[in-house]
């Protein structure tokens, strides 16, 4: 893709750039007295939702158009940028007309090729920064397919956000990032500005400033935080909002490690690293030979290939033995589960 920074006149590349700002416009009050703290603190670009997705009916769903005048009055008493989220080609439009320099796709709407499209369709013409959260789901294809619908549509500043992904376990994130999936996407587009927001992954505010260490720790190029003057007060996500103080600390406690080159000691364990993987998967090699001998001698007796008590052994087994060399089981048991697949599929073509 050939795409375009999507870095306003005046913001320094530098890392993290940060987009700050509530969750959702509430009042006018709300939007000043927040904005011109974030303002104080160096912050460049003001985020703000007005229009909000609820997943059930009957809660605060944004100020609506009316909330326009307040992020307009806030690029003109403090020079900030202002960006907001848009779900469909009406909100494309009413926001193209307010003057909004940013606009980003939330995830419910990346997950969704139609609305996606729509969007895209809006925008054509158009010469805006967009940023393309991920779908709610883990599935780095419809992310993908997210970012090409823009691009078709001739936009060429486009960024993504990563916001985590939704899962039934909510004991430590509200939403787990899964931070495989940005990283491949990472390396599927190179020159794809990458923005974290650890506001929506952690669900918490006092999570937000590890994630977002995390984030700067896997070269991501900038933050996405929720602000609000009165975080406990606000109308939409009150816990996961920082106040304008915290939002300061946290990014004058952010280490920007370099990507420098790197030195021979670095070399040295990558080398020995590279040696090992080489070793793995040559292990691996013989592995799945051994399952094709498995799948003849099935098929020679007539047995099934799928021998879900001797799985259930192989998972926990080797679940137990990798705790007792400092092998985290959740790990073990992932790899495990790859290994078994393959082994099915080798042992349903020795069969066939």
């Amino acid at each position: 893709m050939d795409l375009k920074t999507i870095m306003l006149p005046g913001i320094e590349p530098a890392r993290p750039v940060v987009i700050a700002g509530p969750c959702s416009a509430e009042s006018e009050k709300q939007v000043l007295f927040t904005a011109h703290a974030v303002a104080a603190r160096g912050i460049k670009i003001f985020r703000s939702g007005i229009w909000k997705p609820r997943t059930k009916p009957g809660g605060f769903e944004g100020i609506g158009t009316a909330g326009f005048a307040w992020l307009q009055q806030v690029k003109q008493e403090t020079g900030m940028y202002v960006t907001t989220e848009v779900a469909n080609k009406g909100h494309v439009a009413e926001a193209l007309k307010a003057g909004i320099d940013l606009l980003w796709i939330g995830a419910r709407t990346s997950a969704n090729p139609f609305a996606v499209q729509e969007i895209a369709d809006a925008l054509q013409g158009a010469d805006i920064p967009v940023l393309i959260k991920n779908p709610i789901n883990p599935d780095l294809e419809l992310w993908i397919g997210a970012i090409e619908r823009i691009y078709g549509a001739g936009i060429r500043r486009i960024g993504v956000i990563h916001r985590g992904f939704s899962s039934y376990d909510k004991k430590t994130y509200r939403n787990p990032p899964m931070w495989h999936i940005p990283i491949e996407l990472r390396r599927r587009i190179p020159n794809l500005v990458m923005f974290c927001d650890p506001s929506h992954i952690a669900g918490n505010r006092d999570r937000i400033s590890v994630l977002s260490q995390q984030a700067m720790d896997l070269q991501f190029d900038g933050l996405m935080i929720e602000t609000h003057y009165q975080p406990d007060s606000a109308w939409s996500d009150a816990t996961q909002q920082l106040t304008p103080e915290m939002l300061a600390s946290l990014l004058e406690q952010l280490v920007i490690r370099s990507a420098d080159k790197p030195s021979q000691s670095l070399l040295e364990l990558r080398y020995r690293i590279d040696q090992i993987d080489e070793n793995l998967l040559e292990f691996l090699a013989r592995r799945m030979q051994l399952s094709d001998e498995l799948g003849k001698y099935k098929k020679a007796h007539g047995m099934p290939i799928l021998q879900t008590t001797r799985y259930n052994e192989l998972i926990e087994q080797r679940a137990e033995y990798g705790e007792t060399i400092d092998l985290d089981p959740d790990f073990v048991q992932e790899i495990m589960k790859a290994i078994h697949e393959e082994s099915i599929r080798r042992q349903m073509s020795a069969m066939d």
